[in-house]
């Protein structure tokens, strides 16, 4: 049904061109959007409404039938009588209809859209459906997922569709509280740079609209729109593991995500193991605050000890004696790739559990 807003709207902009008064009412009479109080004329709609008329004139007001698959489903009222007045009220009606027609193939094209996004859809179903709704089946698509944790405070599903505009081949839905999802149509582009581009043009333009904490992510192109459960996930997958290894980032994509993507799909005793066997009693949380900075910047730095000291603005003795003292306490010499590799995993598997137990606290 057509929200009672965008009715107002359309009779106020009916009025602006017509210099006419209408007002629209359910089928029992009840208003629902009006230019003035023509209230009085709103007792004839329940006799008007069961009568086999589609309009009709009584008491200086017109009424017209507005049908939803033949169900009455609105009353229009045009204050005056008359042949101006008659065909004024036509033109209204039809646009009210046509209005009808658009939203409820909307309805049905969002509706179809989260359920193929939650793999709600048997195959059969898919494609008789998207047949009948005008979708093409054999198209590249990309699934976006945009968050932002003051969801609340913004209204990013109406933005986001703002900036996609209303093209009919990209689709913008929410199956939940905490996120928008698209469908983005990539037909006659290069996929790859389309995507990157989107995904930078819609970060920026909700920033722009004061979303200022919002992470883009997305799957992986698909061709069939079967496939477009499948982008979603790892969309979905790529928002998640993005805010527990690349928190920096306000784009991720499911392709980046490296072995973030496998630490992920672990079962927090595997890991609460792993790092026993790693650290024994010991947390990386609890070396000292020099330790930790030192360690990621010889990892940035690809275990190169000049480089990492001279930005690390100490001796490369000092460097060095930090590694020592390492190895000592670890067993794990970062010179050596092999023990740089089982660190830095173990590292990435500490941040995980730690973010997957403080959000399972709540």
């Amino acid at each position: 049904m057509i929200s009672n807003q965008v009715l107002q709207n359309t009779i106020d902009g009916l009025k602006n061109i017509t210099r006419a008064d209408f007002a629209v009412t359910d089928q029992d009479g009840r208003e629902v959007a009006s230019t003035a109080d023509i209230s009085a004329a709103f007792g004839a709609i329940s006799g008007f409404g069961s009568s086999p008329a589609d309009s009709q004139e009584a008491g200086g007001y017109q009424y017209f039938k507005i049908f939803d698959d033949q169900q009455l489903e609105y009353v229009l009222v045009i204050a005056g009588g008359g042949e101006d007045t008659y065909t004024i009220g036509k033109m209204a009606a039809f646009q009210i209809q046509g209005l009808l027609i658009a939203y409820k193939e909307r309805f049905d094209k969002d509706n179809f859209i989260k359920n193929l996004l939650l793999d709600n859809l048997l195959l059969v179903d898919i494609y008789s459906r998207s047949k009948k709704l005008h979708i093409q089946n054999e198209s590249p698509r990309i699934v976006f997922v945009v968050e932002d944790s003051n969801a609340k405070d913004n209204n990013i599903l109406e933005l986001t569709r703002t900036f996609f505009g209303t093209s009919g081949k990209d689709f913008v839905t929410a199956v939940d509280e905490l996120s928008v999802v698209v469908v983005k149509d990539l037909s006659g582009t290069d996929p790859v740079r389309e995507t990157q581009r989107t995904a930078k043009s819609l970060s920026e333009y909700l920033i722009k609209e004061k979303v200022t904490d919002v992470r883009v992510a997305y799957g992986t192109v698909i061709s069939d729109i079967k496939d477009v459960s499948r982008s979603y996930k790892e969309a979905k997958m790529a928002a998640d593991v993005g805010k527990i290894f690349f928190d920096e980032k306000t784009i991720i994509a499911y392709s980046e995500l490296g072995i973030g993507r496998l630490i992920y799909q672990l079962p927090l005793p595997l890991c609460k193991m792993f790092i026993k066997e790693i650290f024994g009693t010991k947390n990386p949380e609890d070396f000292d605050e020099e330790t930790l900075p030192t360690i990621n910047k010889f990892f940035e730095n690809s275990l190169n000890v000049s480089e990492t000291s001279r930005q690390l603005f100490i001796h490369r003795n000092t460097l060095v004696y930090r590694l020592d003292k390492l190895q000592k306490s670890t067993g794990l010499d970062l010179r050596v790739f092999e023990d740089a590799i089982t660190f830095k995993i173990a590292l990435m598997v500490v941040k995980y559990m730690n973010y997957m137990e403080s959000n399972n606290s709540f």
